[in-house]
């Protein structure tokens, strides 16, 4: 089973959502979910922090069956239409929960969790207490994938506040120092790989690669 991203968005009813699912991969393209994907497991509970409309846990549990992909966001409206795409595609193995991840209850044992572009969003005293609530649901070795945007430089921190201030101008936003974020994810308990993705596009993509417990990075 391999999914393409076509599929995924053609899965949606809304032209609106269609249009957003196009962006959303046009700025994660394949290169980068390729690189994100390497580090999650091909069997294995993977858990979706902040699924939104379900694009890239729909994504990831169709490049393999033996993934159980759930997804959770705070929005009743895009979990529904995220449940929706996963029946209309036929993907067994990919279901969504509506819940907000700065308090949501994460106590089911997990293979590797993963956020991506969430944490920005996230009011920063709540991004600690949701790591930790992570952590106790993985596995030893288990790893916790964080795509992000850093502070810097300063023009490509601008260039995606505007661009999430567009989106929804309601939405808070706290970029991270890229030192700051790696040393709290390491009081946590990992050991923390950082890569920098570059891009054509001026967004400060990073991902920070977890492993609990010093289990193989």
């Amino acid at each position: 089973m391999s999914l393409g991203v076509r599929d995924i968005v053609r899965s949606y009813d809304s032209p609106v959502v269609r249009t957003y699912a196009a962006i959303r991969f046009q700025i994660l393209r394949q290169r980068f979910l390729d690189e994100i994907g390497q580090y999650l497991p091909e069997q294995g509970r993977i858990l979706d922090v902040g699924c939104g409309f379900g694009l890239f846990a729909l994504y990831f549990a169709g490049q393999s069956a033996g993934r159980d992909v759930q997804g959770f966001d705070y929005n009743a409206r895009r979990i529904a239409m995220a449940t929706r795409s996963a029946e209309r595609i036929g993907l067994a193995n990919c279901r969504f929960t509506v819940a907000d991840a700065a308090v949501a209850a994460i106590d089911q044992p997990f293979d590797a969790v993963y956020m991506l572009d969430i944490l920005h969003h996230i009011p920063v005293p709540a991004v600690a207490p949701l790591i930790s609530r992570i952590t106790h649901s993985l596995a030893p070795g288990g790893r916790l994938i964080v795509k992000d945007v850093a502070d810097r430089p300063v023009h490509k921190r601008w260039f995606t506040w505007a661009l999430d201030k567009a989106m929804d101008y309601r939405t808070p936003v706290s970029y991270w120092c890229i030192d700051d974020m790696r040393r709290m994810l390491a009081g946590q308990g990992y050991v923390v790989h950082v890569h920098q993705m570059v891009d054509y596009l001026p967004y400060p993509h990073v991902i920070y690669v977890c492993t609990r417990n010093g289990g193989p990075a």
